[in-house]
């Protein structure tokens, strides 16, 4: 399998997290050429600001494998990791990840600094970027825009409620 396969069963993941009302954002974790843990979003319907796609993917792979450490192996996933799930992987000590879409937010894989470039750091992680970009990219920002959509939808209802409750007052 390629890249492109691999983060196609990333995107598969992300999908799930949309599904479930969370921010779009699915991994999968490889070694040796196969898919051994998935993840995806959930820190809401979890309660957990940790349920990251990457963090729930790590957890899994570490578990099946027995060990918190995770050499050899390679994590997909479809957006830029942010600094909590960077650290993770360093401690995991994967061998690469690749991500979709930058995050010029809160990606620490070269939008807002490369965490895996600080030479003080002990353990280096090689890193691909932009495979499945686009559709990473899309899939968030429809979800972005069907949520404000939604919240747009329930504001006008909420003034079309008081203004119907207004008028039956002046009645």
């Amino acid at each position: 399998m390629t890249d492109l396969d691999f983060m196609a069963e990333a995107y598969l993941e992300a999908q799930k997290a949309r599904d479930a009302g969370e921010v779009p954002v699915g991994a999968v974790i490889v070694k040796d050429g196969v898919v051994i843990a998935r993840g995806y979003n959930h820190p809401i319907g979890k309660h957990d600001p940790t349920a990251h796609a990457e963090i729930v993917a790590l957890r899994a792979a570490a578990e099946l494998l027995g060990n918190y450490r995770l050499p050899g192996c390679e994590l997909f996933v479809t957006l830029e990791p942010c600094m909590m799930c960077a650290g993770a992987m360093m401690h995991a000590r994967l061998a690469r990840v690749v991500y979709g879409a930058s995050d010029p937010k809160t990606g620490v894989c070269g939008s807002v600094l490369n965490l895996f470039e600080q030479d003080k750091l002990n353990h280096h992680t090689s890193l691909s970027a932009g495979v499945m970009a686009a559709e990473c990219s899309l899939l968030l920002k429809n979800f972005f825009a069907s949520r404000r959509a939604a919240l747009a939808e329930k504001k006008k209802q909420a003034l079309i409620s008081v203004d119907e409750n207004s008028q039956t007052q002046n009645a």
